[in-house]
């Protein structure tokens, strides 16, 4: 039997790198003495391609600039009968030969931008492997919480007032945009349009904050969301598990920080964050809410899920009025920070049986996308070849 080439790509351009560090090492922990050959592809801040044993330990991400000196170049290859294969391109030794692996399957371990956002699904659907999580438009709409929004409203999911802009309509128009943001009420939440972990998340209760909330957000992005902030608030998670067609959905999490809004530092440096990643954040689990909201929020959750075609694993976080109970959607997270594991602990899936469920989806998606009509049999670069360049004169679509 030949071995299954396990590859856990992970890292990628994206300010929420450290974060998908993290969360690759923990799947690769959980996968250690399974039947797969795991296979480490680290993307570096630069965009790098790396592999090499070194990078299965976390130990070795203490100094990137030294790891990177040590891994080995990498790449996706296709060899003579169109096998897609993580090649090196260095031996990792004077005398060795640089290894190839022929590709199983892919765990995406990203989050943020340049990984979590469909471009890295692309390159996978291009080369024609199968990999885990959503696809490149679920992806790409799950990590755009505009669009993300517009898509709620579309299909009757309660969201939060909001108005989004971006940075050339702040250097030109700022003073419209502060009065229609003011026109929604203080206190506001500013966050950029596409990235996760709350990095440059900032809530403003007055216009002085608000101007250097946004200024402060467009380190990060071009493209900005200014939306109402939910008073009381009560954060619950929830997670969904399956394809689009047919999933479930996890016990529901309270998330606790040290503020109202969860900010990066409660999500990955409380208690043992520095090696356990979301997992480590403090949280209540099963939330400690009533069996009537603890079911909407499950639907609601599985709904959305389906509405956006999602697939694997994801994470749905609301919002909720304490007063009220009040529900809104606040962000579906394609690849959930440790993959919320902790979650479906407590429905008895272990980490491992998680990766495996997650991979088993992978490659059935793959089979039916490639059990399709893949090609259109036709003369037409024939016919056109015989006519000659000048007897093109356009092509209709």
């Amino acid at each position: 039997m030949s071995t299954k080439n396990l590859v856990i790509a992970f890292g990628g351009v994206s300010p929420e790198h450290e974060v998908s560090v993290l969360s690759a090492m923990q799947a690769i922990s959980s996968m250690q003495g399974s039947s797969y050959n795991l296979v480490p592809l680290y993307i570096t801040k630069s965009g790098k391609w790396l592999t090499g044993e070194t990078l299965l330990d976390l130990e070795n991400y203490k100094d990137l600039s030294k790891l990177e000196e040590v891994a080995i170049r990498c790449a996706f290859v296709k060899d003579e009968i169109g096998r897609t294969h993580l090649k090196q391109q260095d031996s990792s030794g004077l005398f060795s030969k640089p290894k190839s692996f022929a590709v199983y399957a892919v765990v995406c371990a990203f989050h943020g931008s340049g990984g979590e956002n469909g471009s890295f699904q692309g390159i996978c659907d291009f080369y024609n492997v199968p990999y885990t999580g959503s696809d490149v438009l679920s992806s790409s709409l799950g990590m755009n919480k505009v669009k993300a929004k517009q898509i709620c409203v579309a299909n009757n999911i309660p969201v939060t007032d909001s108005l989004d802009f971006y940075e050339s309509n702040w250097e030109t128009d700022q003073a419209t945009i502060l009065k229609e943001a003011e026109m929604i009420g203080y206190p506001l939440i500013v966050k950029p349009c596409s990235l996760g972990s709350s990095i440059g998340v900032a809530k403003a209760n007055s216009k002085e904050e608000l101007i250097d909330s946004i200024e402060m957000a467009f380190r990060y992005d071009a493209h900005l969301l200014v939306e109402e902030a939910v008073n009381p608030l009560m954060e619950i998670n929830c997670s969904v598990l399956g394809t689009a067609e047919e999933c479930r959905a996890s016990v529901c999490e309270k998330p606790v920080g040290s503020s109202e809004t969860l900010s990066f530092v409660d999500k990955y440096q409380s208690g043992e964050g520095a090696e356990k990643g979301m997992a480590s954040a403090d949280r209540v689990i099963p939330a400690d809410i009533s069996p009537e909201l603890t079911e909407e929020i499950r639907e609601m959750s599985i709904h959305i899920f389906k509405t956006f075609g999602a697939g694997g694993v994801a994470r749905l976080d609301f919002l909720v009025n304490k007063d009220s109970n009040k529900v809104y959607f606040n962000e579906i997270n394609t690849i959930p920070g440790s993959f919320s594991f902790y979650l479906w602990e407590k429905s008895d899936i272990s980490f491992r049986q998680l990766m495996e469920e997650l991979i088993d989806i992978a490659i059935k998606s793959h089979q039916q996308k490639n059990g399709r009509v893949q090609s259109y049999e036709t003369n037409l670069l024939n016919e056109k070849a015989a006519k000659g360049i000048k007897g093109l004169k356009g092509l209709k679509k």
